[in-house]
């Protein structure tokens, strides 16, 4: 007698409709992992921009590779590239925004891939919130403190290259087929 189901057997009562089974606590586990990749990346932002402060802040500029990384300090009041400038309390609203819509996704993420993304995205946009609330010129009109200059083209943070490592594993995992469930594409 096998002990392997049969397609005739019931399924579990922990599956879904389509046999999997909901793995409920260690699926919430996930979200933890989530949050601790998030407060990892805010404590590593807030550090790093504490230090350019301090180092930065009587206009230094530290070469890292030449003139294509380097440390220089500024205070953007836009988005991506200063664009919005007029707009801060925007980016404030739209940051705690996606905080909560990352949250929500992440405690239903069953993949420890998509825990980790979502995360970094997490993370990311929740140091920009706390930036634009919290640092001057005001509430909801916070500048985001730059310190990380990359050439000639922009100047970010480490919450910057969060939110890109996030989208770009968001983008690998979906172009391999791997569900926020965990579970891989049926075409394999």
């Amino acid at each position: 007698m096998s002990a392997e189901p049969t397609p005739s057997d019931p399924q579990p009562a922990d599956a879904n409709p389509d046999g999997v089974r909901d793995h409920g606590a260690s699926g919430r586990r996930l979200f933890w992992w989530a949050l601790v990749v998030a407060v990892v990346v805010v404590i590593a932002d807030q550090a790093s921009k504490w230090w350019a402060e301090a180092e930065l802040g009587d206009g230094t500029t530290i070469p890292v590779i030449g003139d294509l990384i380097r440390f220089v300090l500024v205070y953007n009041p836009g988005a991506a590239f200063s664009i919005g400038t007029e707009y801060t309390w925007i980016f404030a609203i739209v940051a705690g925004l996606g905080a909560i819509a990352l949250a929500w996704f992440a405690w239903r993420v069953r993949s420890v891939g998509w825990a980790i993304a979502l995360g970094l995205l997490l993370g990311g946009a929740l140091t920009h919130l706390g930036d634009r609330l919290f640092r001057a010129p005001g509430f909801g009109r916070g500048h985001v403190v730059d310190f990380i200059g990359y050439g000639d083209w922009f100047i970010g943070n480490v919450a910057d290259i969060a939110i890109f490592a996030g989208a770009v594993m968001v983008l690998v995992l979906t172009l391999m087929g791997v569900s926020p469930t965990g579970r891989r594409s049926r075409d394999d």
